[in-house]
């Protein structure tokens, strides 16, 4: 996990703001290639993909942007729609 800025939660821990992206232990670069350094990116190991999802992260609270490249090289199709058609019916 990696982003643009940074906020620290109530507990003192340091959490991640902005725009965010995917990024794997050991390497210098995110899953769309942005390097780290020229980048500014922080690294947050110790904050999953899954928590800065906006939809369903717990850690998601100052995020601004999920990076799409990011989210569809971790597995989030593009048609994928956050909502869901209900019938208007009663």
């Amino acid at each position: 996990m990696a982003a643009s800025s940074r906020w620290t939660d109530p507990d003192g821990v340091r959490m991640p703001a902005g725009e965010v992206h995917a990024w794997e232990r050991g390497t210098n670069q995110t899953v769309c290639g942005l390097a780290l350094s020229r980048s500014g990116l922080e690294r947050f190991s110790h904050v999953s993909w899954a928590d800065v999802q906006p939809e369903t992260g717990r850690h998601a609270d100052e995020v601004g942007r999920v990076c799409p490249r990011c989210a569809a090289g971790m597995g989030r199709r593009r048609d994928e729609r956050p909502w869901r058609r209900t019938d208007p019916r009663p």
